[in-house]
């Protein structure tokens, strides 16, 4: 395996390589749960590496690459056991794609994973405000202007989705719940089919006009409870850096994992699922190819705080 870096904690490992070299060395059935967010497909630059997924010329190229990883993440699944990944739809563009309209990027990620072996087991729509979406993209879709002018080039919002997939087999491990552990109210929640993502306070009691935690129960998955990220920001390559909402990996670990599991994220970024999986009393093994994003999730893994049973 071709690893440039390591470093590990109690509980926690995080390689500085390419990700399929990582899982390739892994042992089969080893890992109870996955979750992470692949690169978006050439909608975005995140470093100059050749091993970028995200360098892909196009959607075709891009899927050679990621079917190693997804055949090498079904072997080191545990049977029974469940793979999240966080996606959304990509918009095409008139210079690139020759039309304005949508990608439907989700769908050919299950497909790719249904070819390797693995169940289309559920998924959650996570619901975007499409006026902060059109403030920053300014996509001609959303815009107001559009309307007037032509109301057949408009659009909605392209929400995020949370969608999950089953090894085969029998599951040697169950994941038992009490109504302590996981309430009535907290099952209504996460099945939910929409989680709305919204200003407010979520499941983390984090509250996105203070930056600090509260005590409130609401259903929202609130956009700014991420990670720090700031300082993985680099300027040679890349100027987009989206982690993984904290509540929405909080929420699949809790829901598909049991205290003490293993935990893989193969595009771990800065960290954001390796640091739930530690707070939640989870192992965490991470591999992360681009530099200041290793460099970031090393710190914020050392800085989880276990909330869990495993200690």
């Amino acid at each position: 395996m071709n690893v440039l870096n390591q470093e590990e904690g109690r509980d926690w490992v995080i390689y500085h390589a390419d990700c399929v070299d990582v899982v390739r060395a892994m042992a089969d059935d080893s890992v109870h749960y996955s979750i992470f967010s692949p690169p978006f497909a050439s909608l975005y630059t995140y470093s100059a590496s050749d091993r970028d997924m995200g360098n892909s010329a196009d959607g075709e190229e891009f899927a050679k690459h990621f079917e190693f990883l997804v055949g090498e993440l079904l072997r080191v699944m545990k049977p029974g056991r469940l793979l999240s990944f966080h996606c959304m739809n990509l918009p095409t563009s008139k210079a690139r794609d020759g039309v304005i309209g949508l990608r439907d990027f989700r769908g050919e990620l299950i497909r790719m994973f249904e070819n390797a072996g693995w169940i289309y087991h559920s998924e959650v729509c996570i619901w975007k405000d499409p006026v902060t979406a059109m403030q920053r993209t300014k996509a001609l879709g959303l815009l107001h202007k559009t309307i007037r002018k032509d109301s057949a080039m408009s659009r909605q919002g392209i929400p995020d989705y949370l969608v999950t997939m089953r090894k085969p087999g029998a599951n040697p491990d169950p994941i038992p719940h009490t109504h302590e552990s996981f309430p009535v109210q907290m099952w209504q929640r996460y099945a939910d089919p929409v989680w709305s993502s919204s200003r407010g306070v979520d499941d983390d009691g984090f509250d996105i006009h203070t930056g600090k935690g509260s005590a409130g129960e609401s259903t929202v998955i609130v956009p700014g409870n991420t990670l720090q990220f700031r300082s993985a920001r680099e300027h040679d390559d890349e100027r987009h850096i989206c982690p993984l909402q904290l509540s929405v990996i909080r929420r699949g670990i809790r829901l598909w994992s049991n205290p003490g599991d293993t935990v893989l994220s193969p595009f771990a970024g800065i960290g954001s699922e390796g640091h739930v999986a530690l707070e939640e009393g989870r192992r965490f093994v991470g591999a992360e190819l681009k530099s200041s994003y290793f460099g970031q999730a090393c710190r914020n893994l050392r800085s989880a705080v276990s909330q869990g049973s495993l200690f």
